[in-house]
């Protein structure tokens, strides 16, 4: 994914709300108080998944989000190393195998995030 291309800010991603609100993390205010004002979570969401699948680089990430390309970077940070994208993935697919709008009689594994182990055959 080229990660400097510029953005333009147009065809925003539809999300659906329901599934990624109740898996985001909290954030508590420090203790000792200062800080930045929260942030809406839902419009870094919406921010980090615009990045993510436009192949934006964080940097150009356009104003209209609401957020900052440093709030959208360390957000997404924090969310990777909490697990959220599995746990996404996970509550998205439980949805559509609920609904039964899966065809498990096919499925594509990309090596990209599956992690080699050495040694193996």
């Amino acid at each position: 994914m080229n990660r400097s291309r510029p953005c333009s800010g147009r065809g925003r991603p539809h999300h659906r709300r329901r599934h990624g609100a109740p898996l985001l993390p909290s954030f508590a205010a420090r203790p000792q108080g200062g800080g930045t004002a929260p942030c809406d979570e839902r419009a870094v969401f919406t921010a980090v998944v615009y990045v993510l699948t436009s192949g934006c680089a964080w940097r150009h990430l356009p104003p209209a989000f609401g957020t900052s390309p440093a709030t959208a970077h360390r957000r997404f940070t924090v969310w990777t190393e909490a697990g959220l994208w599995r746990r996404l993935h996970r509550a998205v697919l439980d949805e559509l195998g609920a609904r039964g709008e899966v065809d498990w009689t096919s499925a594509i594994v990309d090596a990209a995030s599956v992690r080699a182990k050495r040694g193996a055959p």
